[in-house]
C-alpha cells in the first residue's frame, strides 16, 4: 500500500522515549469507531505531580496554550506526525521553537480527568487527520498502517 513505507521507515530511523518518567499506563488508546463518536484518542500515563513533561523525540513546537483549562502542547516530527501533552504547565516554549529530544517541554499538572493517581499525562499522536496510538512510537501498542 502507498504510503505505509515511509510511515514503517520513519518508525524504525526515529528513536522515541516516554515523556514522563517511571510512567504507568492508567488508560489504553480506545479510538472511536466513527471520527465525531468519543473515544480516547490516546493513552495517559501517571507520574507524579510537577513531573517534568519531555519531548519523546527531537521537533519543532506547533501549539502551546490553554484548551478547556488545560495546558496543552503540541510537537510536530518529521513523517507528519503530531505528539500532544496535557495538562503541561510552567511551559517557556512558543510555536515555532525547536526541541530536541529529552528536551522539557513543561511539567505535569495534577487534575486531569479520570486519572486514578495524583497526576496523569494525556499523550496523543496524530498523522495528518488520523488519531494513532503513540504507544507504537515506543513498539507498544497495535501498529495500525495507513495510506498516505
Amino acid at each position: 500500500m502507498p504510503g505505509m513505507v515511509p510511515l514503517l521507515s520513519l518508525l524504525l530511523s526515529v528513536v522515541f522515549h516516554w515523556p514522563v518518567p517511571d510512567p504507568q499506563v492508567t488508560r489504553r488508546f480506545d479510538p472511536p469507531p466513527r471520527p465525531w463518536l468519543s473515544g480516547h484518542r490516546g493513552v495517559d500515563l501517571s507520574a507524579s505531580p510537577d513531573a517534568p513533561v519531555r519531548a519523546p523525540a527531537a521537533g519543532t513546537i506547533v501549539f502551546t496554550g490553554t484548551v478547556a483549562g488545560r495546558g496543552v502542547v503540541s510537537l510536530a516530527h518529521p513523517g507528519g506526525l503530531r505528539t500532544t501533552y496535557e495538562p503541561v504547565s510552567r511551559t517557556t516554549l512558543r510555536v515555532g521553537d525547536e526541541v530536541a529530544a529529552g528536551q522539557e517541554l513543561g511539567r505535569l499538572a495534577a487534575g486531569h480527568p479520570g486519572c486514578p493517581a495524583a497526576a496523569c499525562l494525556h499523550w496523543g499522536l496524530r498523522r495528518g487527520s488520523e488519531y494513532l496510538d503513540p504507544l507504537v512510537l515506543l513498539g507498544f501498542g497495535r501498529v495500525r498502517l495507513l495510506p498516505l
